[in-house]
């Protein structure tokens, strides 16, 4: 396939934002893709080269792409540079400047696959001279670029698409490709609305959550989208979970009392204690372990103590297990804040040190497949049945959960108590015969906590500060996301941090957000979505200010969360609309 033909559909994605109706050209065009280029084509329209867990990355900077449209063009770095202040995309930039130098450009027609190769080059080319040879690699793709080409190349290795489209639009694509004619689907451009009766609804609304539970099964819209095309309906049934492939962890929504929650997953239900430490998904096929953070980052290498433990105290041949990990003090023993064992994440040198002044104690609360068959299926009562079989506990290594059957308001406040005694977050409390929903706020389970339900969100501009503040960012929009994976503003911050080291600073906010700024105006500066933080607020209003619809009275910052949350894990609309009616 021709990476032009791509192109176009990237162009006519942007220029609506008709949820629908990119549906519709996503659909149509993934319908006459050959099979061999469908996973390369999924991916691409995500504006990726590998699977969201995949720990691989283009990790190309700006500066890089600036050097190759030099290379490409012959233009000036100041000028490509004016040319990008100016419009704040350097896609478009390099397109501008391959239409008004026409030989320079596509002296050979692009063809997916080798733009693809190449992109994927770019995440593996390592070592003495690979910059350079990096390059090499993009000048070479923007060398036979034709300038529309140039727009999405240039935007695709910069991780920064611009075309709309999210994990609900890519879908029911799938659907509308591979099953529209047998669900009778037409869509009405003119309406922006499906032509489809009531009965015709609930079947297709059938085909949509088993696309659905397929894609949180592997986590790949490249691989459901070629087995809905070449195995069917059957195909799609027949999909299980990965060893290896992490799948988004199960959330629950806050719930503001003991009633409230009961009420929300029935009583009885599971109490446990809700732990301040991060999510860890365990994977092991036979002597193979691997460990995934919630926003599915492998950190294999950076526990091996888990690893052990894992080893050690868990029998099975394979197996998925979700857990907390959660720091306690090599001296006291007691239990400390995610904040000081954080920094375990990120570092990939001093390992073992880090060990031992920051050991984690693993709690197993669930487990989604085991020798050989997944279990997210079967009923919570049977999954925790299945724990208490397999994992030999020891404290400060690796414990199940501390949880009790709770059936009243009274003993729920109770065991939340004393798990605010222990020095932990609350309660998780969780319906009996409930089956494991990856990446979902379904109610199966539900989180009790002290104080108000913060919010994950990310920064999508600042603003240099004045006097002291000079060489800071000082001002933050925060956004959150909706279902087609737009962010959307809900309010700017600038408290919650600190001048110095303590907490959440500034200079250290300045140093995350600065090679992630996209443009500037100003003192104002546009920001790449990347680094998520948490938000505490007095309430959520009503705005027509911000594109979400709301805004945040006093919003803090409380923490950073880009090391265990991606922007795409930051708290989404629904959910927002969901706490400003429950307040």
């Amino acid at each position: 396939m021709k990476y032009f033909d791509l192109a176009s559909v990237y162009e006519e994605l942007e220029a609506t934002t008709k949820r629908l109706e990119k549906t519709k050209i996503i659909s149509e065009f993934i319908k006459k893709t050959d099979v061999n280029d469908l996973p390369k084509i999924m991916l691409l329209l995500q504006g990726k080269i590998f699977p969201s867990w995949d720990e691989q990355k283009i990790g190309v900077a700006s500066s890089l792409v600036i050097k190759a449209i030099k290379i490409a063009t012959g233009l000036s770095e100041d000028a490509i540079n004016r040319a990008w202040k100016k419009t704040g995309d350097l896609g478009l930039v390099a397109e501008h400047v391959g239409k008004s130098r026409q030989k320079t450009l596509f002296s050979n027609e692009l063809e997916v696959s080798t733009v693809f190769q190449n992109l994927q080059l770019l995440a593996t080319t390592e070592g003495k001279g690979a910059v350079g040879r990096k390059l090499k690699l993009i000048s070479a793709l923007l060398t036979s670029a034709q300038p529309l080409e140039a727009r999405y190349i240039v935007r695709t290795l910069l991780e920064d698409l611009r075309i709309g489209i999210g994990e609900g639009s890519l879908r029911d694509a799938i659907v509308w490709a591979y099953f529209g004619e047998q669900l009778n689907i037409t869509y009405n451009k003119e309406e922006n609305e499906l032509e489809i009766t009531d009965q015709e609804r609930e079947e297709y609304n059938k085909y949509v959550e088993l696309s659905q539970e397929a894609i949180e099964l592997v986590n790949d819209f490249a691989k459901v989208a070629a087995i809905a095309k070449t195995e069917g309906l059957t195909g799609l049934q027949n999909v299980s979970l990965v060893i290896g492939n992490p799948i988004k962890v199960m959330l629950g929504p806050k719930e503001k009392d003991a009633k409230s929650a009961l009420e929300r997953v029935g009583s009885p239900c599971q109490a446990e204690y809700k732990y301040d430490g991060f999510r860890i998904q365990v994977h092991k096929d036979k002597n193979s372990i691997k460990l995934f953070t919630r926003n599915l980052e492998n950190v294999t290498t950076q526990f091996p103590d888990v690893v052990e433990y894992i080893k050690t105290h868990v029998e099975g041949e394979s197996f998925i297990l979700d857990s907390e990990a959660v720091g306690y003090s090599s001296k006291t023993g007691k239990y400390t804040p995610f904040q000081e064992i954080s920094q375990r994440i990120k570092r990939k040198y001093e390992i073992e040190q880090l060990r031992k002044e920051l050991p984690v104690e693993l709690n197993i609360f669930d487990c989604m497949y085991y020798n050989g068959k997944s279990t997210i299926k079967e009923p919570f009562t049977k999954r925790r049945a299945l724990l208490e079989k397999i994992i030999r506990q020891e404290p400060k290594k690796i414990i199940l959960s501390k949880a009790i059957i709770v059936s009243t308001e009274q003993e729920v406040t109770s065991f939340f108590k004393q798990s605010l005694a222990a020095g932990f977050e609350g309660l998780m409390l969780k319906k009996l015969d409930a089956p494991y929903k990856p990446g979902k706020r379904v109610g199966y389970m539900v989180k009790m906590k002290e104080t108000e339900e913060p919010l994950d969100l990310v920064i999508t501009e600042a603003e240099w500060g004045e006097g002291k503040r000079t060489n800071w960012l000082s001002s933050f929009t925060l956004a959150c996301i909706d279902e087609d994976g737009n962010f959307l503003e809900i309010g700017k911050v600038g408290t919650g941090i600190k001048e110095k080291a303590e907490g959440v600073s500034f200079e250290q906010l300045t140093e995350l957000l600065k090679p992630l700024i996209i443009n500037s105006k100003g003192k104002i500066v546009k920001i790449k979505p990347k680094i998520v933080v948490e938000v505490a607020y007095e309430e959520i209003q009503k705005s027509q200010k911000y594109g979400s619809g709301y805004a945040l009275r006093f919003p803090r910052i409380i923490r950073l969360r880009h090391m265990e949350r991606s922007a795409e894990d930051a708290t989404d609309l629904t959910y927002i609309e969901e706490l400003y009616h429950a307040q």
